[in-house]
């Protein structure tokens, strides 16, 4: 009966094409426009790394300007450490079960052979990082604690800077050249992109790919490497040290501390930790604000940082309210349509089909009419994700239609066309077949 119905819909659409046809194009607007909103939200609220997001913590400690306005909450604090800050907590013995202190810098890439030298961003991290964040590898290992303290000459490469560099082959043993320091691999990094970036505190580029390159901290620090991130001073540097030892010596934050916290109460005694770390930094005449630290899990890191702003919330209501005042339209076309067509439904009563039959018969029509809808959607969602990418350069990830956004434009297609057609198609089945068969 099903099929038959479908038929009767199909022939029922070719009658009426325009209208169809108009219906159609109302419904896939809509889609289009919410779909590319809601896809570009959903990509950017998502938990990147689900499986330990509740357990990874970034720590704040608020060592500012006295004279700033005071702190009510983590994002009235600096996302990031001096690097003091960073290494005194790295060699201490706190509860944490791994501590990671990074930042990210540049350097240029001199590949083997003649072809051309290239930028690249760079993560000068420790060893814990690839544990703490489950980072998988394709060849090789992270370094190991000896490299972190002996300021060893090693990286770690993503997987398409190894393909770049090496044709894909494992180039655990063989040498990169960064700047004009030769480092050896110890390890080639599998496809690894969490979104958003959530290590790394510029949310401005949360949404880049991660770096193809690893080194120790201690190394970098060594290089010198300077950082290419953020890096916000509110005191002079003491000019009494040569300018590298103050500017790592100084208030500037400009590193990022990751802790690993595997339960609640480790994650309160790493507070307690942190809390009596700065009372004791307060006796040396530093951290003149009061008390104030922080750690964030992973969801409530990209509620401090707004990782989803609101402009993008906003925009995403208002698409569909756009949604609903197409759905609202499809009502109108629906009623135009089927009332339009009385004399068919009247001959179809007096030949016994029942209300009942007509209501379904024509509710599958609908659902067809929502179905092609939602194909129409996903093409125009499709089609607004590549105007997206083309006007913001380095979201490539946030613009991608993945089956679960596809199978939801499609069905919320069909399941809005049929919820709008259920009064319009109620009230043809209604209608009474004496009176219409007497005024054909």
């Amino acid at each position: 009966m099903f099929s038959y119905y479908v038929r009767l819909a199909l022939a029922s659409m070719k009658r009426t094409p325009v209208l169809s046809a108009l219906m159609i194009l109302a419904l896939g607007l809509g889609i289009g426009a919410f779909m590319t909103t809601f896809t570009v939200y959903y990509l950017m609220s998502g938990d990147p790394i689900p499986h330990k997001s509740g357990v990874l913590y970034a720590v704040q400690l608020d060592n500012w300007d006295p004279n700033e306005p005071p702190t009510e909450s983590a994002k009235d604090v600096q996302p990031q450490l001096t690097y003091r800050d960073g290494q005194n907590l790295m060699n201490a013995d706190t509860p944490a079960k791994r501590q990671a202190q990074m930042y990210a810098t540049n350097v240029v890439v001199v590949p083997e052979g003649d072809d051309p030298p290239f930028d690249e961003s760079v993560r000068a991290t420790y060893q814990t990082f690839f544990d703490m964040f489950d980072v998988p590898f394709l060849y090789g290992q992270p370094w190991t604690d000896l490299d972190d303290e002996g300021h060893a000459s090693v990286a770690i490469l993503g997987r398409e800077m190894n393909d770049q560099l090496f044709n894909g082959e494992n180039s655990v043993g063989r040498s990169i050249r960064l700047d004009d320091n030769y480092f050896e691999i110890v390890g080639v990094i599998d496809d690894w992109q969490p979104m958003p970036r959530f290590y790394h505190s510029d949310w401005s580029r949360a949404f880049a790919d991660a770096e193809q390159i690893f080194i120790p901290f201690s190394r970098a620090v060594d290089g010198p490497m300077g950082p290419s991130g953020n890096t916000n001073c509110w005191k002079p540097m003491d000019d009494s040290l040569p300018a590298i030892e103050g500017f790592l010596q100084s208030e500037c934050v400009w590193t990022q501390f990751w802790a690993e916290l595997e339960t609640p109460e480790q994650a309160a005694a790493y507070k307690d930790y942190l809390d009596n770390y700065v009372r004791e930094q307060k006796e040396i005449g530093r951290f003149e604000r009061p008390l104030n630290t922080f750690i964030s899990n992973v969801p409530e890191w990209m509620e401090v940082m707004e990782v989803v702003r609101n402009d993008n919330r906003v925009l995403t209501r208002l698409s569909f309210l756009f949604f609903l005042v197409c759905v609202l339209n499809t009502v109108g076309l629906l009623m135009a349509k089927f009332l339009g067509k009385g004399g068919e439904v009247a001959l179809r009563r007096a030949m016994g089909a029942s209300r009942g039959a007509v209501f379904s018969q024509n509710l599958v029509e609908v659902g067809l009419i929502g179905l092609l809808g939602g194909l129409v959607g996903t093409v125009l969602a499709w089609l607004g994700l590549r105007a997206v990418e083309n006007l913001y350069r380095g979201y490539q990830h946030l613009v991608q239609l993945d089956p679960v956004m596809l199978a939801t434009a499609v069905c919320l297609a069909t399941l809005a066309a049929i919820i709008a057609g259920l009064y319009p198609v109620w009230r043809v089945s209604q209608l009474p077949p004496a009176g219409l068969l007497k005024t054909q």
